[in-house]
């Protein structure tokens, strides 16, 4: 374990985040009480005092300082902290990050403020590179998602919103998965509770928000298809009769797995107009599938990858992660290879998220996290994947943990690209979230997030519906 001491409680999240990208097989933590933790392997130590920001070794060697006047603003002290950090870490470790000390979510967000503000490509070039130290490589790629993002945008409405729906079950739960979702078969007798609970909550926001534009839906989970066709036509009539979808720009959903995937069920999705569906094989080597307990075979992708084509799904996006256990760039070329020979309509390339709620974290007690492979060479491969399927990058953001400290990105062909991708990435309208563990975020008359969330375990949203629905109430209430 890795920890870093601060004399004040300050940036943790991105203290954390810098320090742990470039220690990636260590345990870090960022605490004030250094009683507090054992089994420590190394500490640093951050020293906050009126004039500087000091960082130090564990033998009080000092690495790195930088002025701090008292009187900084906080995003400039913040700034200050990662720099010193960086500039500290990159020289003991002889290597440097590609992207740089950006420890946030979105880093498209700022090219694309400056774009708006009128700043060319060098300058905002150079703006990445100086005050960030972003490679150019990752300052060019943001710099062309934050432009194709702001035309994809345009058709974007005054008062519009997007709905997000989850649909919290699964086949089975994924190695790597944190995400709120439960294994079917022990809830079958209960979907149809849930159902009525998500009907409850659809019909409120849609008393709620008349008057207002929906621009996209997206069904996500979970896996939706784990719903069988009866009780996905049930949840999709239940839009249709009470929401406004005849203004969509896009209308999403996640059948992701392909074991969940079946021909009436497809019918069910085409026949409620749904324009954009996922076929998520996340690999197509059937030993990591094995690992990552998919339960299905990479013949099961390719069966419902072109079921979906034969009922006239023409936005079909496929998923992949990189960084899986075991796979390297042979197995990564196996699955770009494969994926080319369906050619869908986008790409979602997602690295390795480690998150502390998924049984990964156990998985790499007992083998090693130097199973956990991802490369500039295999993120290159996707991309040059991609490129020769005629897609580009649209979306783009980051994770705490990532293998390869690298970044997700959403390729795709012109026309099918991932509208509520973007949007709910960059923070640019409402999205109303419905389900359990969803989250829905409003902007206020200054243009400020807010949020507020559902309760995460189904049980509970089923018997506090109605506190869900005050928690949103209240919400929308920010907005006028």
């Amino acid at each position: 374990m890795i920890v870093v001491l601060v004399n004040e409680p300050k940036f943790e999240y991105d203290i954390h985040s810098l320090v742990k990208a470039f220690y990636p097989k260590e345990d870090v933590k960022v605490i004030t009480d250094q009683e507090s933790v054992s089994d420590v392997s190394y500490t640093f130590k951050v020293s906050f005092d009126e004039q500087k920001i000091s960082f130090f070794d564990e033998k009080e060697n000092l690495l790195s300082t930088v002025e701090n006047p008292a009187n900084s603003e906080r995003v400039k002290e913040k700034n200050n902290v990662k720099k010193l950090i960086y500039d500290a870490l990159s020289k003991k470790e002889g290597r440097t990050l590609v992207w740089g000390d950006l420890t946030g979510i979105r880093p498209t967000k700022i090219p694309r403020k400056l774009l708006e503000e009128g700043k060319s490509d060098s300058e905002i070039l150079k703006y990445m590179q100086d005050t960030y130290f972003v490679s150019d490589e990752k300052a060019n790629l943001s710099i062309d998602i934050a432009k194709r993002e702001i035309e994809i945008l345009r058709p974007l409405r005054e008062k519009g919103y997007s709905i997000y729906i989850g649909i919290p079950f699964c086949p089975t739960t994924c190695l790597y998965c944190s995400f709120t979702s439960n294994p079917i078969a022990m809830w079958r007798e209960r979907v149809s509770d849930y159902l009525s609970a998500l009907e409850k909550e659809i019909k409120f926001v849609s008393e709620k928000r008349k008057g207002k534009t929906i621009d996209t839906i997206y069904i996500g989970g979970g896996t939706p298809t784990t719903l069988s066709a009866d009780e996905l036509d049930r949840l999709l009539t239940m839009i249709d009769d009470n929401l406004d979808v005849s203004k969509l720009l896009e209308y999403t959903v996640e059948a992701g797995r392909a074991d969940s995937i079946t021909l009436d069920k497809l019918k069910v999705l085409k026949a409620h107009n749904v324009t954009r569906i996922s076929v998520n094989p996340q690999t197509m080597n059937q030993k990591t599938l094995d690992i990552i307990g998919r339960r299905h075979t990479v013949e099961d992708v390719i069966r419902a990858f072109y079921d979906a084509r034969s009922e006239g799904f023409s936005n079909i996006n496929m998923d992949i992660i990189l960084g899986l256990p075991e796979e390297g760039i042979k197995e990564v070329s196996h699955t770009l290879s494969e994926i080319e020979k369906l050619n869908p309509d986008s790409l979602t390339v997602h690295s390795l998220a480690i998150k502390r709620a998924s049984r990964l974290n156990e998985w790499i007690l007992q083998n090693g996290y130097a199973t956990m492979i991802n490369t500039a060479e295999t993120m290159k491969c996707a991309s040059d994947s991609a490129k020769r399927m005629g897609m580009h990058p649209y979306y783009l953001y980051r994770q705490k943990n990532m293998a390869g400290n690298f970044e997700n990105t959403g390729y795709s062909k012109e026309g099918c690209y991932g509208i509520y991708n973007i949007l709910i990435m960059e923070e640019l309208e409402p999205i109303v979230a419905l389900g359990p563990g969803s989250v829905s975020k409003i902007l206020t008359k200054e243009g400020k997030p807010v949020r507020t969330d559902n309760v995460k375990d189904v049980s509970l949203y089923i018997e506090k519906i109605d506190e869900m629905l005050d928690r949103k109430d209240k919400l929308f209430a920010l907005e006028d």
